[in-house]
């Protein structure tokens, strides 16, 4: 891995964190993990497509080749994390949302089910945690809006980090 320029450390990505040391972070903050639905409505912005929103594409896009322009994923981060918010953003103006680092959300892994909701929950019972995003060290479908991964809840790994919310 390159050696990051100590210029741009603090503005690099948390990485390299397990669930339940950004749980003792959060604690007394005011802040929590999204679940898991916050945080795809959050990356989709408004689309249903693969990819979020960029320029020239407000609708998000299904093309792996513009993929670079929002995201740094295996195909483009030369092996490490970048700067945050040096890719476009969503139709939020969120940046991130896509690669650089996994994100953990609050839910627990499971199946949801197959009957249409409102802002799903996971399962009330299990250790495993779900992560989403992609990070630089993910290939194109990793980075997609609808992909959820698996994470023990103590597990640290790089590309591993997370991303706040707040209760209004």
């Amino acid at each position: 891995t390159p050696e990051v320029p100590a210029d741009q450390v603090s503005s690099r990505p948390v990485e390299q964190v397990s669930w339940n040391m950004v749980q003792e972070f959060l604690g007394g903050t005011g802040m929590r993990l999204p679940t898991e639905a916050e945080w795809e409505r959050a990356y989709r912005a408004g689309t249903t497509t693969a990819y979020h929103s960029l320029p020239g594409y407000p609708d998000g896009t299904n093309d792996e080749v513009l993929l670079a322009e929002i995201s740094w994923f295996l195909g483009n981060s030369s092996g490490q994390t970048h700067p945050v918010g040096t890719k476009a953003g969503n139709g939020f103006g969120l940046h991130d949302m896509s690669g650089n680092v996994w994100e953990w959300v609050s839910d627990r892994w499971g199946d949801y089910s197959g009957e249409p909701q409102t802002d799903p929950v996971g399962p009330a019972s299990g250790t495993a945690r779900v992560i989403r995003g992609g990070s630089w060290v993910s290939g194109p479908f990793g980075v997609r809006s609808s992909y959820r991964f698996i994470g023990a809840p103590d597990g640290v790994d790089v590309g591993l980090g997370f991303r706040v919310a707040r209760t209004p």
